[in-house]
Formats: C-alpha cells, sequence, structure tokens
C-alpha cells in the first residue's frame, strides 16, 4: 500500500512512503511474551535513560528511524556527540551538536510554534491536533541530555536551557510536538523530579542502583519490585517501560546496527528530496510557521 501523493503545503514535494504516520503507534519492540510493544508516541513523551551500554542509543535511534520514514513529519536533534544521530542530519530540519546557544534558540522557537498551533486549536473548538489536521508532527530528540544541563555553556545557560526543555515538554503532546529524551547519567540533578513527571513513558535499562531506577520510573518502585538496577547488564536492550497508568514492565528494545541506521537515513533523505529531475522544488522558507 502506497502514500497517496498530495502536497497540502504547495512545497513542490511528494511524500513517497508505505503510509507510515506518527499518529500511528510506533514500535518499540517485545515484552516478555515475544509481543509487539507498540507506544502511541505522537501524544506522549519518552524518557529513555540507563547506563552505556544498556540499549539505550538503540531505542533512540528506533525513534529517530520511525520519524524519519513517517510522513508528514519533521525532526528537531540534539546531539552533543554528534555521532549517535548524526546520521540523520540531512533529514531534521535542525540538528545542534555542542551549541548550547543554538540549543536555547531552537528550542526558543519550537515553544513559538507551540503556542501557535495551541491558538490555532482554540480557534477549532478543540484541546488537541488530529491527524487529519494535516499539521506536521514535529519530533524533538535529545541524546545526553545532561550535555546540555550541566555541561555545555554557563550554569545561566544550562538552567535556561532546562526551563525551556520543561516548557515544551509540557505543551508539546497535546499539539504534535512530542519530546524523546535520553540520558545516561540517571540522578536527581539531570532529571528533576518536575521534569521526569511530565514523561508519560520512561525506560529504564539497566541501572547501577535502585535509586538510579527510581529516578527514572519514579518514586518507590523498586520498593515494589520494579529495579532496573536488577536487569542483566549482559543483556543489552532489556529495560522497564513505564507506559501510561500501566505497571512498569520488561520489554527487550530493538536492535539496528550502524549499517541499517545509514540505510534507513539514506532512504529517508531521498524519500524527502525535492521532486523534479532537473529542476529543484523551491526552498521551504516557513520551517516554523504554525501550519508547519
Amino acid at each position: 500500500m502506497s502514500t497517496i501523493a498530495r502536497d497540502p503545503l504547495g512545497t513542490g514535494r511528494v511524500p513517497v512512503a508505505p503510509g507510515l504516520s506518527m499518529f500511528d503507534p510506533m514500535f518499540v519492540g517485545i515484552d516478555e511474551f515475544g509481543e509487539h510493544v507498540m507506544l502511541d508516541v505522537v501524544y506522549h513523551n519518552l524518557l529513555i535513560a540507563g547506563e552505556p551500554g544498556g540499549g539505550k542509543s538503540g531505542l533512540v535511534n528506533l525513534a529517530a528511524g520511525t520519524s524519519a520514514l513517517a510522513d508528514n513529519t519533521r525532526l528537531v536533534l540534539f546531539d552533543a556527540k554528534w555521532v549517535e544521530l548524526g546520521a540523520y542530519i540531512d533529514v531534521a530540519d535542525e540538528f545542534i551538536g555542542d551549541e548550547i546557544d543554538k540549543a536555547i534558540s531552537v528550542l526558543r522557537r519550537l515553544l513559538t510554534v507551540a503556542h501557535n498551533r495551541y491558538r490555532w486549536i482554540l480557534s477549532q473548538r478543540r484541546r488537541k491536533v488530529r491527524r487529519e489536521d494535516l499539521l506536521s508532527t514535529i519530533v524533538t530528540i535529545i541524546d545526553e541530555l545532561a550535555m546540555f544541563t550541566t555541561v555545555l555553556g554557563t550554569p545561566e545557560q544550562q538552567k535556561e536551557f532546562e526551563q525551556l526543555l520543561r516548557g515544551l515538554v509540557s505543551l508539546g503532546r497535546a499539539c504534535g510536538m512530542p519530546v524523546i529524551a535520553a540520558t545516561q547519567r540517571t540522578s536527581w540533578d539531570i532529571i528533576p523530579a518536575s521534569l521526569r513527571d511530565l514523561f508519560g513513558y520512561r525506560c529504564a535499562f539497566h541501572c547501577t542502583t535502585n535509586g538510579s531506577s527510581d529516578v527514572i520510573l519514579g518514586d518507590g518502585h523498586a520498593d515494589m519490585g520494579y529495579d532496573a538496577s536488577k536487569i542483566n547488564p549482559d543483556n543489552p536492550g532489556e529495560a522497564l517501560l513505564r507506559a501510561g497508568k500501566r505497571a512498569p514492565y520488561l520489554i527487550k528494545a530493538a536492535y539496528l546496527s550502524d549499517e541499517q541506521i545509514y540505510n534507513i537515513a539514506d532512504y529517508a533523505a531521498w524519500m524527502r528530496r525535492p521532486s523534479g529531475i532537473t529542476t529543484p522544488a523551491p526552498p521551504i522558507t516557513t520551517a516554523w510557521e504554525m501550519a508547519a
């Protein structure tokens, strides 16, 4: 089944894809019974955390690959290491490396888009966007959150980044602008409860202590038996997923090799290319307008 060719914004671009949409549940892996685990990401935010080597980056790249292949979806990527999400640099509307000033500027622009969308939603006498609105889904993915909140820039810049991010996480989910954030430093200074509790989905890979597990899943969960520190560190991809009101449960996140990641990214870049054989399509100059 192929996507119906349409160009609602008159950009000269025609999507070529198998009908993948961020409004459809996103596949993230399997549970302990072998059943597919699907998440409704467009109306939720996703927090991913765990120690290095636990499989966190696999889920981050799965989300990036899904977003890159989805119709009418735009990516904003933060990656201070450059290489984790660098495969998608030609696909993203914005790619922010180790540049705290640019990171703050982009978050401000995203909040402006979110405010504009909410005013439009209000005019439609509704409380959230729908698939049929044809507003693009803007997916913001942040790899290694700690770099932007504790390492790069001055303490004032770090604080401003955290405040702006909290605002985007608060506002984004109902206007088609979900946030996916990941960190390998699971401590309260990196993920304060006021920020963590805004993420409806939380995925904890292996942690070093039960306190670190609670930082991700919520206070007291380790005492109830939901403890990511008990996950086998030699089994990358195993994680505890807390999704909505359901108690945390074990999953095995899907894994993508470097070759697969770059194949997906290359195909996504080709899929999003300007139409026309010899004449390039005009550039999009309204990237941050409400109807983006």
